[in-house]
């Protein structure tokens, strides 16, 4: 285990005033460079079922599982990745779900030969691959019981699209979904992709669907490797982050407000004063930053087709802020946006940010956390606020096992007093190449939804959240 000998207090006002919107307590700087805190929830207990250890007190239940039959006929697709729940008539959840599959993964929801293909009206797949490929990534939705803790229905809501890793709900009650791709039209453009149409879009799923949505590429929201949204439900601004080593953090300013199909501004953060300016390194937790934000003229550039980072770089020309490989984000209630990068930071293990708007033009960025060892907090990932006790649920996603380690991956908690703490463990038989993704909490705060996204199984946990109020 490393030690740092970072200051983890950096007590500036503005760190305190950012870090305090979540109502955390900076302590001593020992704190910051212990092993993860047994906070708030206790020590974690062994499961006897080997695959998720949790806290005294927590239970878990599979509520769903790749490669098993859905309620329209189709096969729930593999690879689940960011959710988004939304609150339904008589204590049911409507429970959206990314799928990273690109067109020849698997299982798909289509069948391993593509035979299940003519269950879906070809008018509500975005991308048939030429007839013989249909793209396999999208999105399912589980509607689930919360009192009777079962599945009433599941169903695709999204097809056609490719490698659907994150997105984020909407206060309109909607999930958008992004894709983690920018593959092209074309014969076999890539690789062995073929492609009726572009992607490295964002799509909207609404919660009220019954069966699979029609497709439209939100594209004024940008082509590149999208990872997830959320939104500033007051102001209906849209903040965006970009899964890539060098990576912006964007914002949409739509011409209306819940209508994301009709256009809008898309812009990219620019640290005020210091031209392309590079957060990967070199930061101090506590270091806060005035921000502003500079317009992208051509957020659907034809240069996506061979450079997924086209749009980054028209921002970084124009003196935009770089980050490594921007991944979950979600917004308080006061429009406050939480977001990490994965590999940021000196030990590359992450990097916790907050930025909070001031008014139309600026905002101020504060480095809440970054990670001194990957015994800490090893790449964070999808996270997520309990809607009650306002503490901050990290999804790790370990590279361990590609650089020949052999990761733990945690579901973790940023506590309230500025603590690293562990929540759920993975000890699944593939642990060491499945990533903790989509932690989400039913509107309620009783349930937390989560995903192991090799092992292919949604999870459901519950237990006394509000155990620990400090």
């Amino acid at each position: 285990m490393l030690s740092s000998r970072r200051d983890f207090l950096r007590r500036s006002s503005t760190f305190a005033a950012g870090f305090c919107a979540l109502r955390h307590c900076l302590v001593s700087p020992a704190l910051a460079n212990s092993t993860p805190s047994i906070a708030p929830y206790g020590p974690l207990g062994l499961d006897p079922n080997g695959i998720l250890d949790l806290p005294q007190g927590f239970t878990y239940r599979v509520i769903s599982t790749s490669g098993s039959t859905m309620s329209d006929g189709l096969i729930t697709p593999g690879l689940p990745d960011g959710m988004a729940t939304f609150a339904g008539p008589d204590e049911l959840t409507m429970l959206v779900r990314n799928h990273e599959l690109l067109p020849f993964e698997g299982p798909g929801a289509f069948g391993k030969m593509n035979e299940l293909f003519g269950k879906v009206d070809p008018q509500k797949l975005y991308d048939r691959g030429k007839g013989q490929f249909p793209h396999r990534g999208g999105t399912s939705t589980i509607v689930y019981d919360t009192k009777n803790q079962k599945v009433v229905r599941d169903f695709m809501s999204l097809a056609g699209t490719s490698r659907n890793c994150a997105g984020g709900p909407t206060p309109w009650n909607s999930w958008i979904t992004c894709e983690e791709t920018v593959i092209r039209s074309g014969p076999g453009t890539d690789g062995e992709y073929f492609c009726d149409h572009d992607h490295g879009y964002c799509f909207e799923v609404f919660a009220s669907a019954n069966n699979a949505v029609s497709p439209v590429p939100l594209k004024a929201m940008g082509r590149f490797v999208h990872e997830a949204i959320a939104v500033d439900r007051k102001k209906g601004v849209v903040y965006l982050t970009e899964d890539a080593n060098s990576a912006g953090f964007y914002r949409f300013l739509p011409k209306r407000n819940k209508r994301l199909a009709e256009g809008g501004v898309l812009q990219i953060l620019k640290i005020k004063e210091q031209d392309a300016y590079d957060t990967r390194k070199g930061q101090k937790t506590g270091m806060s930053f005035m921000a502003n934000w500079v317009t992208i003229s051509n957020p659907d550039p034809i240069e996506a087709d061979l450079d997924p980072l086209a749009v980054y770089k028209e921002g970084l020309a124009k003196g935009a802020a770089t980050f490594a490989r921007l991944e979950g984000i979600w917004a308080d209630k006061k429009g406050r946006m939480y977001f990490d990068a994965t590999s940021g930071g000196d030990a590359k293990a992450g990097q916790i940010w907050l930025y909070e708007s001031i008014n139309k033009d600026e905002g101020r960025l504060t480095l809440l956390f970054e990670s001194p060892s990957r015994q800490i907090l090893d790449m964070p990932d999808n996270i997520c606020l309990h809607p009650k006790n306002d503490l901050l649920f990290i999804c790790e996603d370990s590279d361990y096992a590609e650089l020949g380690g052999k990761p733990d991956n945690f579901i973790r908690i940023l506590t309230k007093d500025g603590k690293i703490a562990d929540f759920a463990k993975n000890v699944a038989e593939k642990k060491e190449s499945s990533e903790f993704a989509g932690s989400v909490f039913s509107k309620d705060g009783k349930i937390l939804f989560v995903n192991l996204q090799t092992v292919g199984s949604t999870f459901a946990i519950w237990g006394d959240w509000q155990a620990f109020r400090k």
